[in-house]
């Protein structure tokens, strides 16, 4: 197998911190616990009234629990699993995925309207460096920071940058989605597979610490993964619709291999975008036989929302988290719901939690749009 090697100078990329909020519970190993328990987080919604809805179901934490509160705790522990600082941490860049700016970042006195006071807030009180970005790019807005803070971290532009991403569902977007019919009737969501109704809403909250293998070594912190790749691409084809032949997608995969220096069959596993749409599903089969070839319906591959849920602009920051675990632990997530094959997903869809340790692993993630990413994550 051929190890992958970095494009001139450019710096190796590594994930030195980790954290995650989902309804599984509050830290990693909660999530870690459940994706292993093949038991998808779904049960019926009582955040907000859903009485006078088409479904009643996600994947929601109990109670009320805060954006901004969520936040801070998972930036609190990504920051301390990296062994961070709190010099450290005062010179770390944040870069955070939401859904907009939250109410409670409108109004604040010394920054009223500011776009992106939210991200600002935050960083001040992790006690992180004034250097943000907000991303609100749909569901692919969390990987297209990581892609930013990889590419950043590579070119030598600063060597550690923290990205977070918080979405709890709300029920302004759970009104939307079910008057859409985007939601699954059946109460579940079964990517890639005959019968597929549709996606469910999941709360997620996550943070990852992205830094230089080079800074990483010289404060004596353990890589938990490798950013080998990164690749983004459009369709500029519909406004909700994917593209039917996934061009767009496919062509994010080759990028994020040709920038890791990888051949698609070395790839192990697949945490893909999975939506439990048709036209998505279909769309993201048609990219992964355009972009591995005859690779495509050997590698495994399963969308860990189906045992989560959507979690939009949050869900590809909780899926890296997902995908760094199985591959440390060596246990690839079900593909829960799975009732049989489709015929327009013709991949290798793992039906059960799987015990293997991949070195290489894609997370692909797609967007209203036609925004798609893709990362490539390698073992330490």
């Amino acid at each position: 197998m051929t190890e992958p090697r970095p494009t001139g100078d450019r710096a190796q990329v590594v994930v030195t911190g980790l954290s995650a909020v989902s309804a599984y519970g509050r830290g990693v190993a909660a999530l870690s616990a459940g994706l292993r328990s093949g038991r998808p987080a779904f049960a019926p919604v009582t955040r907000f009234d859903v009485s006078g809805r088409r479904v009643g179901v996600g994947a929601l934490l109990p109670g009320a629990p805060v954006l901004l509160d969520e936040l801070l705790a998972v930036v609190d522990e990504a920051a301390a699993s990296a062994g961070l600082s709190a010099a450290q941490r005062a010179t770390t860049p944040l870069l955070l995925a939401v859904h907009g700016e939250p109410d409670g970042a409108r109004g604040l006195p010394d920054r009223p309207g500011r776009t992106g006071a939210f991200t600002l807030t935050v960083a001040e009180k992790a006690g992180l460096s004034g250097s943000v970005r907000t991303y609100t790019s749909a569901c692919v807005a969390a990987s297209t920071a990581v892609a930013d803070a990889a590419a950043a971290v590579a070119a030598g532009d600063a060597d550690r940058l923290l990205v977070a991403a918080g979405y709890l569902v709300d029920p302004d977007q759970f009104a939307l989605f079910d008057a859409g019919r985007a939601l699954a009737a059946d109460g579940a969501v079964r990517p890639f597979s005959a019968g597929r109704k549709g996606l469910l809403l999941g709360d997620g909250v996550a943070a990852v610490v992205v830094e230089s293998a080079r800074a990483a070594s010289a404060r004596g912190a353990a890589p938990l993964a490798r950013l080998l790749g990164w690749g983004r691409a459009g369709d500029g084809y519909h406004v909700v619709q994917p593209r039917p032949d996934g061009a767009g997608l496919a062509r994010a995969i080759a990028s994020a291999l040709g920038r890791a220096g990888l051949a698609p069959e070395q790839i192990g596993y697949v945490n893909a975008h999975g939506s439990g749409s048709a036209q998505s599903d279909a769309a993201e089969s048609a990219a992964l036989l355009r972009a591995l070839g005859p690779h495509a319906p050997e590698v495994a591959i399963s969308s860990t929302k189906s045992l989560h849920g959507q979690a939009l602009e949050a869900s590809p920051l909780l899926e890296l988290v997902a995908t760094v675990r199985s591959l440390r632990e060596g246990c690839l997530p079900v593909n829960a719901g799975y009732l049989g094959p489709d015929p327009d997903c013709p991949l290798r869809v793992l039906t059960e939690t799987t015990a293997t340790a991949p070195a290489y692993a894609l997370s692909l993630n797609a967007a209203f749009g036609g925004a798609n990413t893709a990362l490539v994550v390698g073992a330490p």
